[in-house]
C-alpha cells in the first residue's frame, strides 16, 4: 500500500511531546496493541470473488499503464509490490490478475473492525483503513494482558470478517508497530520490557517506522545500518545531521517512545507519494501513476472524516531536484473528482519537462472536521 507521509507525521508528533526529563518520571507503563491488516484491499477482493482465491492479484493499475495499489501473498511471492508500475508487475508475474478497487467496499469492512476494536477499548488511534494503534492499559471487558486482547480481536475479525490481521503488543507505539510486522502475514508478536533494547538493536534502521529512505540512506552514509549503530550515537551528533528529529531516533534506538495513542488526533496534513522504478516522462503516465496516490489520500480522507483545503504537488526528479506546487480554495474540498481536479492542473503545468519523474506525491492541509464542512459551504472557487 502507498506510504501515508508516515515519517513526518510520527516525527511532528514527536517533536510535540513531553521532554524526556518528564518521561523518566515514574509512570504507569502502558499496554500498546497494533493491528494491520494483511494485504487487505487484495484480501478483500479475494473473500469477495472466490475464482480470485489463491492466485496472485493486484489492485489497481491495468496491465500496460498505472501502479498496483496493493498486492495479494500470491503475487508478492513473485516480487509484485505495492507502488509497483503496471507493466513490471506484470513482467514479474505473467499470471498476476489486475482488479479495480473498490473503495466503498475497503472503507465499509474497515468501518466493520473498528468496531470491533471499540469493544474493547475508546482508545483508538487509526493511520488507515487498515491499521490502528489500541491502547488497552485499561480495557472494557476487564483482560488480563494485552496479549490475550489482541488475540481475541484477531479471533473476531477472522470470525466476522473472514480476513487475517497481524498484530503486535507491547509497551509503546514504536515497538508495537514492529512487531506487528515481525510475523506477518496472520501473526502476533509481543515484545516485552525485557526484549526491547535487544529487538530494536539487531534491525536495519530501515525497518524503523519513522525512518524512511531517505533518511535511511543519509544514516547508512554515516554508517549507522542497525539499531546498535544508532545507539551508539550520541544526542548532539544526531540532533546536528537529523534536527530536531535527531532527540527521536536517539531514544528510538533504546526502545523509548512516550508517544500516547490519540483516540483524537488530528492531523494538520495527510498525503502519500510513490517512488517509481522506471522514470516518468509524459503527462499520461504521470498522469496514471498520480491516481492511486489520490485515492490514498482521499480515502484517508473519508474515513477520518476530514476535509482540506490546500492541494500540494510534490514532485522529485531523477536528478533528485523536488519541487512542491499548491492551490488553495475558499472553502473546502468536499470530494474525490475536485482533490483529482486540482492535482491534475498543478501536474499538467510542469509539462513538458526535460528530465524523468521519479517520485510524486499529494498531500492535503487545512484540515477541517467534516462537521464542519457541513456548516460552512463555501463555495470552491475553481
Amino acid at each position: 500500500m502507498l506510504m501515508i507521509a508516515q515519517e513526518t507525521a510520527i516525527l511532528a508528533e514527536c517533536n510535540e511531546r513531553r521532554t524526556h526529563e518528564a518521561a523518566t518520571e515514574p509512570a504507569r507503563q502502558r499496554k500498546i496493541i497494533h493491528i494491520d491488516m494483511d494485504a487487505f484491499y487484495a484480501s478483500v477482493e479475494q473473500r469477495d470473488n472466490p475464482e480470485l482465491r489463491g492466485k496472485p492479484v493486484a489492485v489497481g493499475g491495468s496491465r500496460e499503464r498505472g501502479v498496483v495499489a496493493a498486492a495479494s501473498y500470491e503475487a508478492r511471492n513473485f516480487g509484485v509490490r505495492s507502488a509497483m508500475p503496471s507493466i513490471t508487475a506484470k513482467r514479474q508475474c505473467p499470471d498476476l490478475i489486475f482488479v479495480k478497487p473498490r473503495f466503498d467496499a475497503y472503507k465499509a469492512v474497515s468501518l466493520q473492525i473498528r468496531e470491533i476494536f471499540a469493544e474493547h477499548t475508546p482508545l483508538i488511534e487509526p493511520l488507515s483503513l487498515d491499521e490502528a494503534y489500541l491502547d488497552v492499559t485499561e480495557n472494557l471487558k476487564g483482560i488480563a494482558t494485552a496479549t490475550e486482547i489482541a488475540m481475541a480481536i484477531r479471533a473476531t475479525i477472522r470470525a466476522e470478517t473472514s480476513l487475517t490481521a497481524s498484530a503486535g503488543v507491547s509497551y509503546n507505539k514504536f515497538l508495537a508497530k514492529l512487531a506487528s510486522d515481525h510475523r506477518k502475514p496472520d501473526g502476533l508478536f509481543v515484545i516485552t520490557p525485557k526484549m526491547g533494547p535487544a529487538f530494536v538493536e539487531n534491525l536495519p534502521v530501515g525497518k524503523f517506522h519513522g525512518v524512511g529512505p531517505a533518511t535511511t540512506a543519509k544514516m547508512n552514509k554515516l554508517g549507522i545500518e542497525t539499531g546498535l549503530d544508532l545507539r551508539a550515537q550520541s544526542m548532539p551528533f544526531l540532533q546536528q545531521h537529523f534536527g530536531k528529529s535527531g532527540a527521536y531516533y536517539y531514544w528510538i534506538a533504546r526502545g523509548v517512545d512516550d508517544r500516547p495513542v490519540r483516540a483524537d488526533r488530528i492531523r494538520k496534513s495527510v498525503g502519500a507519494e510513490n517512488t517509481f522504478s522506471v522514470d516518468l516522462f509524459t503527462f499520461e503516465a504521470a498522469r496514471d501513476a498520480l491516481a492511486p496516490i489520490i485515492d490514498k489520500v482521499w480515502h484517508y480522507c473519508e474515513s477520518a472524516g476530514t476535509r482540506g483545503r490546500t492541494v500540494t504537488l510534490k514532485i522529485k526528479y531523477a536528478d533528485f531536484q523536488q519541487i512542491t506546487r499548491s492551490q488553495s480554495l475558499r472553502g473546502v474540498i468536499d470530494g474525490r473528482m475536485v482533490l483529482e481536479k486540482i492535482s491534475m492542473e498543478l501536474l499538467r503545468a510542469q509539462f513538458p519537462m526535460t528530465k524523468g519523474i521519479r517520485l510524486l506525491g499529494i498531500s492535503l492541509s487545512g484540515f477541517a472536521s467534516a462537521r464542519a464542512v457541513g456548516a460552512e459551504q463555501l463555495p470552491l472557487g475553481i
